[in-house]
This record gives C-alpha cells, structure tokens and sequence, in this order.
C-alpha cells in the first residue's frame, strides 16, 4: 500500500469514528431534553459550538446551523425545560469513559469581561485573563486530567456579596433567594463533592493559592485522606515539630544539595524543567504525610512557588512534581474552550442562561477531547506500518486542522492548545 493510500484510508477511519462518536454524545445527551424540538435545538447548538463559526453568540450559532434567527438559541438557553446540572453530571461520566479514570482534578478559575451591570455576579473584580480589575464575572471550574487528554467538566458562577445582598437585584438576574454567598474555595468544595459522589477517586486534587490558602478545603481533603498539591503562599504557617514556621522561612534553610532538577510535564518548548525540593510538615492525626514542596527557576533563583502536598508518606518527589505539574493543562482548556467552543462568547445575562451556556460548552470541551483521543490511537496505529515515517504529511495536518483535531489556530480565530 503507498503512503498516500495508507492516509487516505485513514482519514476515512477518522471520519467514520467521529461521526460515531459524535452520535454517541447525542445519545446521552437527548434524553435530557423532552421535546422533540428542543432535543433538536441542543444537538444543533453544540454542533454550531464545534464549527469554524466566526462569533459563537446566539445570532452567529443560529447563522452556522443554518436557521433564520436565533430564537430557538435563546429559548433553549433562557426558557426551555432542561436541568443543566444533570448533564454536567453527564459530562464528567463521558469524560471518565473516553479519558480514563485515575485522573487529576485540576481547580481553577478564569474572568469573562462584560459590560454593565446586569449579568449575573458581574462586578469590578480581579481577573486573573486580564491580569487586572475589570468589570466581569468570575467562573470556578474543576478541570479532569490524564495523560490521554482534559476537558473541563464542572462549573460554578462566582457571586461576590454586594450581589447576594442585594435581593431585589439577584431577583432580576434568576438568582433564587436560597442562593448565598460562597466563596471560591467553597465553589471549589462543591464541585469536588460532586466528583466524589459520582464515584471518582482521582489521583490528585491540584489547584493555585487561592484554593491551597484555604484550610477548610485543605482539611476537607485530608480528612477524606485525598492526595493534594495546592499552592500557598511563602506566609503560610506550617508546624514543624513543636514550632510554628512559614514557608518562606523554610525556604530560607535549604541546601544546594536538597534541590533536585525535574520536569513537570510537556510544555509548548519541551520538558517544563525546574530544581524541586520539599521538607516534611506535621500532618494531623489521622492523616496522610504533609509536606512543603518548592518550585524554583533555573534562570531566576528568586522565582519560587510554594505548595503544600498531602500524600502517603512513601510518594516519591518526582510524583509531586507530575501532580504540581498537573495544574497547567487546565489553563489550555480555558484557551482552547474560548478558543474553539465559544466558552467567552455568550450574551446571556441570566444566572440561568450562563450555567445552560458553559455546559453545553462542556459538552462540545469533552467531545474535542475525545476526538483527539481517537485520532491520536489512530496514528499510532498506522504510522509504524508506513515506510517507518516519523512525520505526517502536510496533507494530514490541513485535514485534522478542518476537523479541529490540531492545536493549531484556526484562519479565522485565534484558538489554545487543545484538550
């Protein structure tokens, strides 16, 4: 068989796959919708959200999957009956088909800036997209990773208090009265409960210093004897046998000879290389082992990330360091979610239509990243049976960007490395 043949055939296998998968995801996701309608409007709206389209709003959505207007867009994320939530219980199931269990679970949150004051939880906030304050909402998500691929698979809307006092407001933009005030952290936990309940052990819990601040969540974990590697930051007090220390003070009393150089994982330029060291911290009875663990350049010894990790006593340094590492993948799916599902693009207001938006964004998420898992055990499949080839040709490469199988961008859109 020549080479061109032996591609041929394959894109046709990829094809035929996708189109099975993809009717797969219809499957479990049809039932959640009980009008025959409005089971239409969300197979079309998650399709719409896989496409080349150029603004993924309602009015672009409705353009791509050929209607006259977006009408039937905006009942299915303002007015139709669904429960948003069972089908993000749906998402996370799917994701542990298609990905494999044992993965991590990866908090993070990303802004999406808006204008006004009307949206849900919308106030002039830090955002960590921006690298500023600027007026947008805040969206927790909780992140599955394993070394098949992530997608995002829970979410929850940041309300600041000046919304959760004001009722009359919350009113206005869908907020039940039974909906309080949380923190991030306690966002966080809820999300995590979830996963648990759904029967998930992961293999790790990773998250930044807004969530290994926390001692609640810590302490959640622990008791629940759940690995964790969170970051802290050098003010953290620890104890250390019979005294009190900070991390930054532990820091200080390291050796050249307690750092060791490891990688984290794959970056975009290769290994993600860092020296690594920890010192053992008392644990609370009952327990896994705690440690600090430091992070620090190879070019700028000042640069050092603290964390704190939960794990059992005999975990090896370098595990900690693949789990630390763990948390990076989900900053690719928040570009690649606003980058090819429209994650960022909705014109909903209401705390309603913002959930129903981000799920079936989930929804489009996790059918990219199993998309990728099967056109990925396909070339390896053919590519030691062609010539020993060690590239793919061009033609393959143009033939996985239009089916958004490639991290590349798109012409018309800038897009994340994918999930």
């Amino acid at each position: 068989m020549s080479v061109t043949a032996a591609f041929d055939k394959r894109e046709v296998s990829i094809i035929q796959k996708l189109s099975a998968e993809w009717e797969e995801v219809l499957t479990w996701l049809k039932p959640h919708f009980c009008r025959p309608e409005t089971q239409s409007s969300a197979g079309a709206f998650v399709r719409a959200l896989l496409s080349r389209a150029e603004r993924k709003n309602s009015w672009g959505l409705a353009e791509e999957a050929g209607k006259q207007d977006p009408y039937a867009f905006q009942h299915l994320l303002l007015g139709a009956r669904w429960e948003a939530n069972e089908v993000r219980d749906d998402v996370l199931a799917y994701a542990r088909q298609r990905l494999g269990e044992g993965g991590a679970l990866v908090l993070d949150e990303t802004g999406f800036l808006k204008k006004g004051n009307k949206s849900a939880g919308v106030a002039r906030q830090y955002s960590g997209t921006a690298g500023r304050i600027e007026n947008c909402q805040i969206g927790v998500f909780l992140a599955y990773v394993t070394p098949r691929g992530h997608t995002l698979v829970d979410r929850e809307l940041y309300l600041p208090q000046e919304w959760t006092q004001d009722r009359d407001r919350c009113r206005r933009a869908g907020i039940e009265d039974t909906v309080a005030f949380r923190t991030k952290p306690e966002l966080a936990r809820a999300m995590l409960e979830r996963a648990f309940e759904a029967g998930l052990t992961p293999s790790w819990v990773a998250g930044d210093e807004v969530y290994g601040r926390d001692g609640t969540l810590r302490h959640f974990l622990e008791q629940r004897h759940q690995r964790y590697v969170l970051a802290v930051a050098s003010n953290t007090y620890v104890w250390r046998g019979m005294a009190q220390v900070t991390a930054g003070e532990v820091l200080q009393e390291l050796k050249p000879k307690d750092w060791t150089v490891l990688s984290a994982g794959k970056g975009t330029k290769g290994p993600r290389l860092y020296e690594w060291a920890r010192v053992q911290v008392n644990s609370h009875t009952g327990t896994l082992t705690r440690w600090l663990l430091f992070r620090r350049s190879l070019t700028d010894a000042d640069e050092v990330a603290h964390y704190l990790v939960h794990a059992p006593a005999n975990a090896s340094l370098d595990a900690m360091v693949k789990a630390a590492g763990s948390r990076w993948p989900v900053e690719e799916c928040f570009e690649s979610a606003k980058g090819e599902v429209g994650l960022d693009e909705y014109e909903v207001r209401s705390y309603t239509g913002w959930y129903r938006h981000m799920t079936l964004c989930m929804v489009a998420h996790a059918f990219l990243a199993a998309s990728r898992v099967l056109a990925n055990n396909e070339e390896a499949a053919l590519l030691p049976k062609v010539l020993g080839l060690t590239r793919r040709p061009r033609r393959m490469l143009r033939f996985r960007r239009r089916q958004g199988l490639d991290s590349s961008a798109s012409p018309s859109r800038s897009s994340g490395a994918c999930c």
